[in-house]
């Protein structure tokens, strides 16, 4: 699995690196956990620049947790619950995630989006609030940038620091790297399965 990812970012560069980020944040199951580090990898064999792969990384982020803002902000509260129920099964978005990314953004305000964008759980679906609440676009892109570049930073480091003791772990990276991804299928299928409509947001 680390080969395929290495050798699709090596194939299409930063493209490759934007468009792996901005299916990372509107479907599962491929996490930025895995991504990132391996671009850093391969920017840290030469291939690619790191700044490249920062701005790509940060870019494709920023589309994919935009494209939730936007369906929440022009949707409105109704429209985006349908909408849910129709696709939520694929996207294995639930009633609990919204509530949970709901309840983040009504106690901590726009410190939310920023810390957020720092949390696995609930670093994509905290631009629902967001969006519902019709915070302004550039103040929730400006937030999000500072927070995502932070997150892609730290993954693409941890991807330098494989690349220098590559040689002392090359017999384990390929099977971990394998495992995170079947991890991330096995709760996607199991959210596929138990998914259930949403009621109500808030």
């Amino acid at each position: 699995m680390s080969d395929f990812i290495i050798g699709l970012i090596t194939q299409w560069s930063y493209l490759g690196i934007f468009l792996l980020m901005v299916a990372e944040n509107i479907f599962p199951p491929i996490p930025s956990e895995l991504i990132m580090p391996f671009a850093g990898y391969v920017a840290a064999n030469g291939e690619l620049n790191v700044i490249g792969v920062l701005v790509a990384g940060t870019l494709g982020s920023l589309v994919g947790t935009s494209a939730w803002y936007f369906a929440a902000r022009l949707l409105g509260l109704d429209r985006f619950v349908w909408l849910c129920n129709k696709l939520g099964r694929v996207a294995t978005l639930s009633e609990d995630d919204v509530d949970k990314a709901d309840h983040w953004f009504k106690r901590h305000g726009i410190w939310a989006v920023l810390i957020g964008r720092l949390i696995p759980a609930i670093r994509t679906l905290i631009s629902v609030p967001a969006g519902l609440a019709a915070m302004p676009f550039g103040q929730f892109l400006l937030i999000s940038a500072i927070g995502t570049l932070v997150w892609t930073a730290i993954l693409t480091a941890a991807g330098y620091v494989l690349q220098a003791n590559f040689h002392a772990v090359e017999a384990w990276v390929d099977p971990v790297s394998t495992g995170v991804v079947v991890l991330a299928v096995v709760i996607y299928l199991y959210r596929f399965v138990t998914w259930k409509p949403i009621k109500d947001i808030g």
